[in-house]
């Protein structure tokens, strides 16, 4: 193979390696579905959301609202069976949903505006790299449960049944069933009554 020729091969594999760490995670239903749910109204659609996802092939219960277009990054394929959620649930404005595994979530659950629930984290790495290997852990969030408002959920944690996480909160820790939760890191602050 002359110099040209070579280079002009090296070219085209750089080319095609870029292409590929840049455009291979495009999901075309996920990605085309998503950008027309976006033309729907932030306040209304709130039930025809919901059918979008479900027709790309995420597990969404009857009557379960979603309000704007939630924000569904990570996950391999199929992806769409890393999100569950049940039926009679909430989701607010600007969630989004890291789906490296398996998050689900139960009936009459309520997600305010912006919650963000993550499954995925790093091993700590040695010091020239401290980001080590991906680590997944699923999060599970139980009926009747509340998170408030831009609330961060990490990786591995379940938010029992009837729990409330109050806003902003980051929740790094399970949360007992009928606990009220606050702050950063999330810290009980009561068990609730019926």
């Amino acid at each position: 193979m002359s110099g040209s020729a070579s280079k002009v091969a090296r070219f085209l594999e750089s080319m095609r390696v870029a292409a590929t760490t840049e455009f291979g995670h495009i999901r075309l239903r996920l990605d085309g579905l998503s950008f027309a749910s976006q033309l729907i109204p932030p306040q209304v659609g709130n039930s025809l959301r919901a059918s979008i996802l479900r027709q790309i092939g995420f597990q969404i219960g009857l009557r379960t609202l979603v309000a704007g277009t939630p924000r569904i990054t990570g996950g391999e394929k199929p992806y769409a069976h890393n999100l569950r959620i049940g039926s009679d649930c909430v989701i607010g404005l600007g969630c989004e949903f890291e789906i490296g595994t398996i998050i689900t979530i139960g009936n009459h659950v309520k997600l305010d505006y912006e919650v963000m629930i993550l499954t995925t984290t790093h091993e700590l790495g040695p010091r020239d790299h401290r980001a080590g290997a991906l680590v997944r852990n699923p999060v599970t969030i139980e009926d009747g449960a509340w998170i408030g408002f831009r609330s961060l959920v990490l990786p591995g944690v379940t938010i029992g049944t009837g729990a409330i996480v109050e806003p902003c909160s980051v929740v790094s820790k399970s949360v007992l069933p009928h606990a009220r939760v606050a702050g950063n890191p999330a810290r009980q602050l009561e068990i609730l009554g019926s």
